[in-house]
């Protein structure tokens, strides 16, 4: 069986501070993805180096791999698609400083749509275009399809996984977990 969407719910965010590191599609591995990426977080103690800095408690808390479209401003063209970033941190207060070797990004004050996708993450179908199209399809049948065009930036939408402690790292009796899956909506 495949992953399955399993909760949809809107929350509000306060304009935030995004802090990490930014990948772009060279920067992918092998497999097309950004797993030893991770791993390098891990290995050099990034996570725990940014957790000193006191992330956000307004908005539930997880590592991020946060993703952004940067279109060419055309409405008619589907919101993601363009220049494709990909970045690995957290949400902090806005105004918080940035350590060396880090770079950021200011998200505005915005609703967020939000998505659990249970399934396997060991066999990867959680991650990757089905589940985005899944989550973003059930935004769309809530009718909270429209993404904040600029997010990031003129006509740069924004969406990341949340990687929760607890519904990530904790297996069900199927062996799954879930992954949070958001969007920056109007």
């Amino acid at each position: 069986m495949g992953f399955e969407i399993t909760t949809v719910y809107k929350e509000h965010a306060p304009a935030l501070r995004f802090i990490g590191k930014r990948y772009a599609n060279n920067d992918r591995d092998t497999g097309g993805g950004y797993g030893h990426r991770w791993t390098e977080w891990f290995q050099n103690h990034w996570f725990a180096e940014l957790e000193r800095l006191g992330p956000s408690k307004v908005v539930e808390s997880g590592y991020l791999g946060l993703m952004t479209f940067r279109s060419d401003g055309d409405k008619a063209s589907c919101p993601f698609s363009g220049e494709f970033t990909y970045w690995i941190g957290l949400f902090f207060p806005s105004g918080t400083g940035v350590p060396d070797g880090f770079g950021h990004l200011d998200l505005p004050e915005s609703d967020i749509g939000m998505t659990w996708i249970h399934g396997d993450d060991r066999t990867g179908e959680i991650y990757g275009g089905d589940p985005h199209k899944a989550a973003y399809g059930k935004l769309l049948e809530q009718g909270w399809g429209r993404v904040r065009e600029n997010a990031a930036g003129d006509h740069t939408v924004v969406f990341f996984e949340r990687y929760n402690n607890q519904r990530f790292t904790t297996r069900d009796e199927q062996n799954k977990v879930t992954l949070d899956y958001g969007f920056y909506i109007e």
